[in-house]
């Protein structure tokens, strides 16, 4: 269980990432860098939040061949990040693929980051996914067939819907991880999610972290927005 909520960095570039986290100087936060700002600000930017202290998921969701995602995990090892991520419809040797690149890259002494895997994204309709991926089985179903390849893989877990993680918990193990996006307070608009809970209905049903983005980073108030978060998510 991950006991802090995960805030998304879902900002365009360095300086405006610094200029949100100045709010937060008294926290230990755990962030989720994305593809949109790792891609602009690169490794400096890891470097400076773990001087903050942060812990950080890095959620590049690879998808590619095993040998190429392998290599790839062996170079972000080096950045000592807490959490990253592939794809699993990637597959199952390019999951093994991973973790062996993974683990090989950890230096000697260093913890592995944990390694999951997104399953079906929470942007993702049971109808776009059975008329654009030709799935022809209901979401939950194929949520939990990646789950279980992931769990096959050896990986720590998974990226889910929150609705999905008590079957992925039962279909897998206590102890296999369920990070769950799509996390909204009460009254708070979906965006793009389709897909979306509360804090609280999150940890009620399984739920082992939840990635909080828009309802943090674009509240006028953003630390009492994440300590009310963080409550209900502690509290249940």
């Amino acid at each position: 269980m991950i006991n802090t909520p995960i805030i998304a960095l879902d900002f365009p570039d360095y300086d405006s990432t610094m200029e949100f986290l100045k709010q937060f100087n008294s926290e230990s936060l755990y962030v989720k860098v994305g593809m949109e700002l790792f891609y602009q600000s690169g490794p400096a930017l890891i470097d400076q939040l773990k001087t903050f202290g942060h812990k950080i998921f890095l959620d590049l969701k690879l998808h590619d061949i095993p040998n190429t995602v392998g290599q790839a995990m062996k170079g972000l090892a080096a950045l000592e990040v807490d959490m990253v991520n592939v794809h699993a419809a990637g597959g199952l040797k390019m999951m093994e693929a991973a973790l062996e690149g993974l683990e090989a890259g950890t230096k000697s002494g260093k913890e592995r980051p944990l390694l999951i895997a997104v399953t079906q994204l929470t942007s993702t309709s049971e109808e776009q996914m059975q008329k654009e991926q030709l799935i022809h089985h209901s979401l939950m179903e194929s949520v939990i067939h990646y789950a279980k390849l992931t769990y096959q893989a050896g990986l720590d877990g998974v990226v889910c819907s929150a609705l999905e993680a008590d079957q992925i918990r039962k279909n897998t193990s206590n102890r296999f991880i369920r990070v769950t996006p799509g996390i909204r307070l009460e009254g708070d608009a979906a965006n793009d999610q389709i897909r979306v809970v509360t804090p609280q209905k999150a940890r009620n049903i399984g739920s082992s972290a939840i990635v909080v983005g828009r309802s943090i980073t674009k509240s006028e108030t953003p630390l009492q927005t994440y300590l009310q978060i963080k409550q209900l998510w502690e509290e249940n």
